[in-house]
């Protein structure tokens, strides 16, 4: 008579942690892309300009792919969707690794990287695993996902380092390539979309259309995706280029990997933080709280002479602050909305993010070959932070007003 509840707990359990694992391969290497920076353009004599196009790219392609393979998850399954996603990711880190020409870097490194990440990383996974838990733990659940991606960085980044040092750039993509294919033997237990999930199968019945009416009439809904541009602007900016700034600052290339390590590192505990915390208290007051805090220690870090310890202290407080936006903004979709097209209205949100990637990689390339300084993205940065923290502010942690009949 116990057998069948014990059974029905393992699974869950084995299943998240897979997707956990899955997001660490799939941020870990994406966000160490910045040590590959200088080595390329010392081989190549590519300029900043030329990789950080290639990485504004990648962060676009992220955000085009996201609500596609949103979609398709919640339609078609999640497996499917993963699996492709390790196959594009792969293929990507190899042209990378052999690219001849900027087109190439661009190509591989740009397009079909970002692609394989938006497949793989945090909108797929963490909508699979939305489904997978009840709504009161659902909260700390989207935590734990995105710990476990920051638990990739943190990983990654030594890891990344340590193969430049021994291999080079160029096998160091292709080792990292072979990695990458782990992640459809892990996706495995993730098989099922939707229509599988009794969760999701026991929410309101939408059309994929009326959902999308739905979200794009929700003042909540737009407030938030405008909001999380902000967070894709500044993190992508700090992943691309800090590694160069702090070299720049006239500071060692390893306290440019202890940087990257702490942020990924001290980001562990601030996703499970804010997913604690946004299971207990106000998740759009707090997403208010972390953007404020952004700018405030942005402002600090430009103002205080630089050092090895001002770049420590900074690192240490940024990635607490780092992905503790997407365990709050995830479960705001999930109260909104619940979880039946989560990957898609997430994925929609997760653009915005992107666009502001985008943008962060961009400015910082363009901006530093014109004027030789990254000062001005970071006061923008700061002026974003500020934004985002008035717009979350009046955002109502509610589900939207729907007519009474569902189904079950």
């Amino acid at each position: 008579m116990t057998t069948e509840p014990l059974v029905q707990h393992k699974v869950p359990i084995f299943a998240i942690t897979c997707a956990c694992i899955i997001g660490l391969l799939a941020f870990g290497p994406r966000s160490a892309m910045g040590f590959f920076q200088l080595p390329i353009l010392q081989d190549s004599g590519w300029d900043r300009t030329t990789f950080g196009v290639a990485m504004a790219l990648q962060n676009l392609c992220w955000g085009l792919g996201q609500p596609l393979f949103g979609l398709v998850a919640d339609k078609f399954g999640t497996w499917r969707v993963l699996a492709s996603g390790a196959l594009l990711y792969s293929l990507g880190l190899v042209v990378m690794a052999v690219a001849p020409t900027p087109l190439w870097l661009h190509i591989g490194g740009g397009v079909l990287i970002g692609l394989g990440v938006a497949a793989c990383s945090f909108g797929v996974v963490l909508a699979s695993i939305g489904r997978l838990v009840s709504p009161e733990k659902r909260s700390f659940a989207f935590g734990l996902g995105t710990a476990a991606g920051s638990a990739g960085m943190f990983i990654f980044a030594p890891i990344s380092q340590g193969l430049i040092d021994k291999l080079g750039w160029s096998d160091s993509l292709i080792t990292i390539a072979a990695i990458m294919l782990i992640i459809p033997l892990l996706a495995i237990p993730l098989r099922g979309n939707s229509a599988t999930s009794r969760i999701a199968a026991a929410e309101f019945e939408q059309t994929i259309r009326q959902a999308l009416r739905e979200a794009f009439v929700s003042r909540g809904y737009l407030l938030l995706t405008s909001g999380f541009f902000v967070c894709g602007f500044q993190i992508a900016f700090i992943t691309a280029h800090f590694p160069a700034y702090i070299s720049d600052l006239g500071i060692g290339s390893r306290w440019a990997v202890m940087a990257i390590s702490l942020i990924g590192f001290f980001n562990i505990i601030g996703s499970l933080a804010s997913g604690v915390i946004g299971q207990r208290y106000s998740k759009p007051l707090l997403l208010s709280w972390i953007y404020l805090a952004r700018s405030i220690v942005f402002t600090a870090f430009l103002l205080i002479p630089a050092s090895p310890t001002t770049v420590v202290v900074f690192s240490i407080v940024i990635g607490i602050l780092w992905l503790s936006t997407v365990a709050p903004t995830n479960a705001l979709v999930a109260v909104m909305f619940g979880t039946r097209y989560l990957g898609l209205l997430g994925g929609i949100v997760f653009f915005s993010h992107q666009v502001g990637s985008f943008l962060g990689v961009w400015m910082g390339g363009v901006l530093y070959d014109a004027t030789g300084s990254y000062d001005v993205v970071w006061w923008v940065g700061v002026a974003l932070g500020i934004f985002a923290a008035i717009v979350h502010w009046p955002i109502r942690e509610e589900p939207v007003q729907r007519p009474v009949t569902q189904t079950a």
